[in-house]
């Protein structure tokens, strides 16, 4: 196969390439670097690639391989990872001035991990500034641009790992979410994009947004992928106090069950309200997909989330005060008057809003006697025009900016929900922007979310399409 057509495949079937020794990781590995060295320089989705750490990896894992030592489905494949991910002696900036020469001594719990099972990093991607908006349009190293159309936003936080998977440059990507960030870049670069349980991935060694709210999760082509990539990420981690001890089932078997048997809710309020009528259409006929699919499609109403702002503003301030104090022209314009804004947050609204989530993250439970899984929008709209912020963005300390697609609207619920969510592509609007798909699960119910989203996937093909590569 040629580099180009290596780069296209799946995560999956590369793997079983380098499983039957029909490619090898490095072949795999330079075809993704080949794709990196002639596209990124218009998408600008890597702030650094690993080219020689890379190489040497993947020689590891033909080397294993050959000796009869495979790890698994990850082995000696090529993955990026966000840059708030800390990486032992490769620098991780969060694509913040404040931390553009910043190296990290160890990595973060998910690259051991990933290392582990044998993947091959390629490199750190872009993101919005400090993860703290919807577009990664504001960061030290430039926008990151979506691969569908130059001009649009990638959708953030996680814009870099979006646009790199979806432009062949990995066969998949970490991202973290905290408001949405795995989601909304996932829907606007069409492809899957899965935030698992709150606590069913480590967070430690990732940068935080907000402790109460961080996610880690994989960023792929396919449900299939997503799933072979958080069986290698999840599990407890005893040094991070937010991760939950809990058994990991084989999510590589999620595929396995019989989605006839399982039930989908619809949860229209207020997630369907004012919705671009291209993204209502798609998302309305992905619907009439999943009640062929199923035992069925219900309406249902869920308790409301409250506003997440009252929750991570506090948060937010608190980590950044040793930096937001004494080098804040360091940070970008609208960063800068977010974090500043969210120092004026008051200590009684906080306190309420933590102890909400406590609650709803047991209300919530309730739902899921009724239905299985939850249906909504990933985003109201498309991908919006890259422009630049207005220097007086997040000032009130409110959300960060959005994408532009309805923002942080159809996913923050979730966050405060902690429940798995996964973003997957269900169709596109006129002008050829993707359109995504929005299911969630109860509490450690992966493999049910995984489930629904690949048969879904499988019967339909708005997956196999790709971005034509950049003129």
């Amino acid at each position: 196969m040629s580099a180009r057509d290596l780069a296209a495949l799946t995560l999956k079937e590369a793997s079983e390439l380098v499983r039957r020794r029909a490619a090898s990781a490095v072949e795999l590995t330079e075809a993704c670097l080949a794709r990196i060295d002639r596209n990124d320089r218009a998408i600008n989705s890597f702030i650094t690639v690993t080219r020689d750490q890379a190489l040497a990896a993947a020689r590891a894992a033909d080397d294993e391989i050959r000796r009869g030592r495979r790890r698994g489905p990850l082995h000696g494949i090529p993955i990026a990872l966000k840059d708030n991910i800390d990486t032992a002696g490769i620098r991780t900036t969060a694509a913040s001035g404040v931390f553009k020469d910043r190296v990290p001594t160890e990595d973060a719990n998910v690259v051991v991990r990933l290392k582990q099972a044998g993947a091959v990093l390629v490199g750190k991607v872009n993101l919005h500034e400090f993860a703290l908006g919807g577009t990664s349009a504001v960061t030290y190293f430039g926008p990151v641009r979506n691969p569908w159309a130059l001009d649009r936003v990638a959708g953030g936080s996680s814009g870099g790992s979006a646009a790199a998977v979806a432009a062949d440059m990995c066969f998949g990507a970490l991202g973290t979410d905290t408001g949405g960030s795995i989601r909304i870049p996932a829907s606007l670069c069409g492809i899957v994009g899965f935030k698992p349980t709150y606590g069913r991935v480590s967070n430690r060694g990732v940068i935080p947004m907000a402790w109460t709210l961080d996610h880690v999760g994989p960023m792929c082509r396919t449900v299939e992928d997503a799933a072979l990539v958080l069986a290698a990420i999840a599990g407890h981690d005893p040094l991070d106090p937010t991760s939950v001890d809990a058994p990991v089932p084989d999510y590589s078997r999620a595929s396995r069950i019989d989605a006839r048997r399982l039930r989908v809710g619809v949860a229209r309020t207020p997630f369907f309200e004012n919705l671009n009528p291209e993204v209502a259409k798609a998302v309305e006929a992905a619907i009439g997909v999943l009640s062929r699919l199923t035992a069925g499609v219900m309406d249902v109403d869920i308790p409301a989330a409250g506003n997440i702002a009252d929750v991570w503003n506090p948060e937010i301030y608190a980590y950044h005060l040793p930096w937001i104090t004494k080098t804040p022209e360091l940070y970008q314009t609208a960063t800068r008057n977010l974090i500043q804004g969210a120092g004026k947050a008051s200590a009684t609204t906080y306190t309420q809003a933590r102890r909400h989530v406590d609650v709803i993250r047991r209300e919530i439970r309730n739902v899921f006697s009724k239905v299985d899984v939850l249906v909504t929008p990933t985003q109201r709209g498309v991908a919006q025009l890259i422009t630049p912020p207005p220097a007086a963005a997040g000032r009130a300390g409110g959300p960060p900016p959005g994408a532009g697609g309805g923002g942080l609207i159809n996913t923050a619920a979730f966050d405060i929900y902690g429940l798995p969510t996964i973003s997957v592509p269900c169709g596109f609007s006129s002008d050829g922007l993707p359109i995504g798909l929005q299911i969630s699960g109860s509490h450690f119910a992966e493999s049910i979310v995984l489930a629904v989203a690949h048969a879904y996937e499988q019967a339909t093909d708005w997956h196999k399409r790709r971005p034509r590569p950049p003129s």
